[in-house]
């Protein structure tokens, strides 16, 4: 697991393009305020079983680690397999994020996810300090 996380004032998307076929049809971005922004690249071995709990809990840890130095309720996760390594299979990475969601929702986060399977357009407006930016491997 690589991560690209951001503390971020604004935080807006627009889906561009369909990278994987049978992702369902989407035409709606969104946009957030005062957010954690997670970038995710999730790796061929995060799917081994006797990886996955624990890239899972770490994953979890710094996000709501980050997201509570600026006291973020807000969490936008995204699918970036651009940070290096062998991918993951979709669907394991698709299952990954779903449940990352609704671990963070059940602890009162808003979470949001940009449509899987796209690339989107972006617009990010991150805080200057070196926290706003923390880039880690898991």
């Amino acid at each position: 697991m690589k991560l690209l996380t951001f503390q971020a004032k604004t935080f807006g998307w627009e889906p561009f393009s369909k990278t994987v076929p049978d992702a369902p049809d989407v035409s709606e971005g969104g946009q957030v305020t005062d957010a954690v922004v997670v970038f995710m690249h999730l790796e061929g071995g995060d799917q081994d079983p006797d990886q996955r709990a624990r890239v899972f809990r770490h994953t979890l840890k710094h996000i709501k680690w980050l997201a509570n130095k600026r006291s973020f309720r807000t969490v936008v996760l995204h699918s970036f397999t651009h940070l290096g390594g062998q991918n993951a299979d979709p669907d394991f990475a698709l299952a990954f994020m779903e449940e990352m969601e609704q671990r963070l929702a059940s602890t009162n986060y808003t979470v949001h996810k940009t449509p899987f399977g796209y690339f989107c357009e972006w617009n990010l407006h991150v805080y200057g300090e070196s926290l706003a930016k923390v880039w880690k491997a898991i």
